[in-house]
């Protein structure tokens, strides 16, 4: 005779001890990753250039943004403002990384200096971008380069090309020379210092560059881009505008 073995009702006993692996969403990430980072506002970048009028000292343009950022400083705590200046012979190159906030307050200050200060350290200051909530800070300090030795070019290559050409090289270049930096300057260190132009002379913008996109009608200055910034969104198109006015009965 055939016996039939009756089945165990019982579960097997690894089935109640199988780990539960966790899962994160994508929000879980990115409070993490801001946590981890001790981020307290959101982080912008900006690309500056100017010209520098004449008889000025160089040493006085690195003292004057000093004394700007520790006055902004006490309004706007905890958000330092780290970049890199680049003083040419006649034109600067400046890259700011901080709140949206602190820089609003440098182009203000830039628009206070112009229409109250006739003997103001830069004239033709044009904004090339802005980046907004850009992930992390590609300098770790405010680095100042005064670019001593003037560099002597054949010819003018920026005669030959379009604007958008000559920022695709300047913002090429910009964006190397930020990550050169990155990787060889060590935290608590002044950076090269005036000795950029030897350290890596391939990576510095030409200065003719940078005195093209001052004269660039195209590109913003501080007063027309806060003009811009302080405008309401809501704007009412004339197709809303309606006369007589509608009555409610």
């Amino acid at each position: 005779m055939a016996h039939t073995r009756k089945g165990s009702k019982k579960g097997h006993p690894v089935d109640h001890l199988s780990p539960q692996v966790p899962r994160n969403n994508y929000l879980n990430l990115q409070e993490e990753k801001q946590r981890l980072q001790l981020k307290k506002f959101l982080l912008d970048r900006m690309f500056l250039v100017a010209s520098i009028q004449e008889n000025v000292e160089k040493k006085a343009i690195g003292e004057y943004y000093e004394q700007l950022f520790q006055t902004i400083l006490k309004n706007h705590l905890g958000e330092g403002v780290t970049g890199l200046l680049l003083i040419y012979p006649t034109s600067i190159l400046h890259i700011l990384e901080s709140s949206n906030g602190t820089l609003l307050q440098i182009l203000s200050d830039y628009v206070t200096h112009e229409k109250d200060d006739e003997e103001f350290l830069f004239q033709n200051v044009k904004i090339v971008t802005v980046s907004h909530d850009v992930p992390t800070r590609i300098f770790l300090h405010w680095h100042v380069s005064i670019i001593k030795v003037p560099v002597i070019y054949l010819d003018d290559v920026t005669q030959s090309l379009s604007l958008n050409e000559v920022l695709t090289d300047y913002l090429t270049l910009t964006h190397k020379l930020g990550v050169f930096l990155f990787k060889t300057v060590k935290v608590g260190s002044k950076g090269p210092g005036d000795t950029l132009h030897i350290v890596a002379p391939d990576l510095l913008p030409p200065e003719q560059i940078v005195k093209y996109l001052c004269r660039a009608e195209e590109l913003m200055d501080p007063a027309t881009f806060l003009n811009m910034y302080s405008k309401p969104i809501h704007i009412t198109f004339d197709s809303e505008v309606v006369w007589p006015a509608p009555s409610r009965f």
